[in-house]
């Protein structure tokens, strides 16, 4: 009898909250799975600070034309170039630190080569939404992100970790987010025209739908590819083969902006890379 009842009121329970869910659903709530469910969803989890899931949502709108992809293609890119400079500057700093510490250098070559692995597989994925966004022709480019947190200081554990000093895990996980917040907010100060000034970017994202000329995203772009493609050198990853393909990729964009002196610099820059493989 006690077993029945038990079940009786777990099936009354689970019924209820149905009800619940069902009668507080709205029919202006966007249904699972549409365009309008995943913008709201990224709009979300980047509120929450949670990048991994806002860059799954973003993927979803970029697989497939709708309303929204003009919008969530140039913040895809921004998440993407943002948290692989994240972990770029994470390998880094790990990197140096496993030389420092000759005496115990095992933890911090392991860090190192995982923080590149995810660095490698966010360039990638960068790479390939930059070449879906070049076959568009916006301009302005629409910036609909929200102004993201952190801060663009260097992180201090970082420096602690690069003169070969052992973190507590706690300070690792600290340093990791912090990291890849930095990075995501540098990447929306430049992407924005706006290169490393979190005051004048958060202005300019006020409005929701920042419209940024397609010249000066481009730009930030190429310059994203330059910098990635150091990833790739000997004395890091090692892999010529993307070195050139960062390095062509930025060369091709530079080609459909008109030339200032940065370009002109970025591309001086570039072709001394090329001639180094």
């Amino acid at each position: 009898m006690r077993t029945s009842a038990i079940r009786v009121m777990a099936t009354g329970t689970l019924a209820f909250f149905c009800f619940i869910l069902i009668s507080c659903s709205s029919d202006n709530a966007p249904k699972v799975g549409t365009p309008e469910f995943y913008w709201g969803a990224a709009k979300e989890t980047f509120a929450a600070g949670d990048y991994v899931k806002t860059i799954t949502h973003l993927e979803e709108l970029n697989a497939h034309e709708s309303e929204f992809t003009a919008r969530a293609r140039p913040w895809l890119l921004v998440m993407t170039s943002g948290m692989a400079r994240g972990y770029i500057d994470l390998a880094d700093s790990f990197d140096a630190g496993s030389r420092a510490n000759r005496a115990n250098p095992t933890e911090f070559r392991r860090r190192t080569n995982t923080y590149r692995a995810e660095a490698n597989r966010l360039a990638l994925e960068f790479v390939e939404v930059f070449d879906q966004f070049q076959k568009g022709k916006d301009d302005p480019v629409p910036l609909a992100m929200p102004f993201p947190t952190g801060n663009a200081a260097p992180v201090m554990q970082l420096s602690r970790a690069a003169t070969g000093m052992i973190l507590p895990p706690a300070a690792i996980d600290a340093s990791e987010k912090q990291s890849i917040e930095r990075g995501v907010l540098l990447a929306a100060c430049a992407a924005a025209g706006a290169p490393e000034d979190p005051a004048k970017t958060q202005e300019l994202l006020k409005p929701g739908t920042f419209q940024v000329p397609r010249a000066t995203f481009v730009t930030s772009m190429a310059i994203t590819l330059f910098d990635d493609s150091q990833l790739y050198g000997i004395q890091k990853m090692a892999d010529p083969g993307r070195v050139k393909i960062f390095c062509n990729r930025a060369l091709d964009a530079l080609k459909a902006v008109p030339e200032t002196k940065q370009t002109k610099e970025l591309i001086t820059k570039i072709n001394k890379r090329l001639k180094t493989i």
